[in-house]
């Protein structure tokens, strides 16, 4: 069942499978322009013997204000001509090629403290992981949960990493999902950077209505094509995140000081840190994500806090399921 509280001025959709009484919850963060929907093939394996927490990031999915959705909703019938259509989706999909769907860097970013964040509702938050992780702080607040182990996807591994530095007493450990980096690469960040604008930019409503879209989602970033729902399911989050946050995420979590800083993050984290790679990402590369993880304490001299799974993309929750839920129930065995 979908929840809406107010974090900050913003809605946050949030879907808790049971009360938070039994410890850890697991909590479910999604990456750049998804939502919280791509976790539930995970979460039914594991809701049984934990409670689940999974939610929308301010400014995706359904953590919007009441404005933003409605414009979404309220989409432009399909188009009428052919020949639009036909030039709509090439220029699409030649904007989807460029840019990767998921975001692994962070930024530096203030930390200041949760209670005044609380006690200033009028305070506009920023858009760094550092920002989203303070976002996440006061939502465990309201929801009473004193302890969880985070689970975070791409960009939503960087806000988890951040979160478990800002609480160290709440969060008893991170698994990072197709999440990485710490490398800054000043052409191929300006690159991603500039095509990241131009998508959000140039998102259409009617877009939606273009079937080819989907399909061509169902097969982008994966190693093998996924079902038709989740392209579907792609192309509306791309379509509906709200662009402030759209860009400000992209811009926020890659200028070079972000990137340099995640691996300092990483190496002061006093809980366990996991990092699980999809052998055939080729938006967050394996070399990538053992660069990351090897901050970590835990990683010693052979990576013993990285798993990687195979003939796997970007998107290893619903490509790998089963997978996911394996290597997270070995994790947690041994915590």
């Amino acid at each position: 069942m979908v929840n809406t509280i107010n974090i900050l001025g913003f809605p946050h959709a949030y879907e808790l499978s049971s009360p938070p009484d039994a410890s850890p919850v697991l909590v479910f963060l999604h990456g750049w322009l998804l939502s919280r929907a791509y976790w539930q093939p995970v979460i039914q394996q594991l809701s049984a013997d934990y409670p689940c927490l999974s939610y929308d990031m301010r400014g995706f999915g359904e953590s919007q204000i009441a404005v933003d959705r409605a414009a979404f909703n309220s989409a432009s019938a399909p188009i009428a001509s052919a020949s639009v259509e036909l030039a709509a989706e090439r220029t699409a999909e030649k904007a989807l090629e460029t840019i990767s769907v998921g975001v692994s860097t962070a930024r530096t970013a203030s930390s200041s403290g949760l209670t005044s964040l609380a006690s200033a509702p009028a305070l506009k938050p920023g858009h760094t992981p550092a920002a989203y992780a303070q976002d996440l702080a006061l939502l465990l607040k309201e929801l009473n949960i004193t302890k969880a182990w985070l689970i975070g996807h791409s960009l939503g591994g960087s806000v988890a990493i951040w979160a478990a530095d800002q609480l160290p007493e709440t969060i008893a450990g991170v698994i990072c999902v197709n999440a990485g980096g710490g490398i800054y690469l000043k052409e191929e960040f300006e690159k991603f950077r500039v095509a990241g604008q131009q998508l959000i930019n140039l998102r259409r409503r009617w877009l939606a209505y273009i079937p080819g879209l989907a399909a061509l989602l169902t097969r982008m970033n994966v190693a093998q094509p996924i079902e038709y729902r989740w392209g579907r399911q792609r192309l509306l989050d791309l379509l509906s995140a709200q662009p402030e946050a759209a860009i400000g995420t992209l811009l926020d979590s890659t200028t070079e000081a972000e990137v340099n800083c995640l691996p300092q993050v990483v190496s002061r984290l006093r809980q366990p840190a996991y990092f699980i790679a999809g052998a055939k990402d080729t938006i967050m590369e394996p070399q990538y994500v053992r660069h990351l993880a090897s901050f970590h304490p835990s990683f010693a001299a052979c990576g013993d806090n990285l798993i990687e799974i195979p003939n796997c993309g970007h998107l290893a929750m619903v490509e790998q399921p089963e997978a996911v839920v394996h290597e997270i129930r070995q994790i947690l065995g041994k915590a």
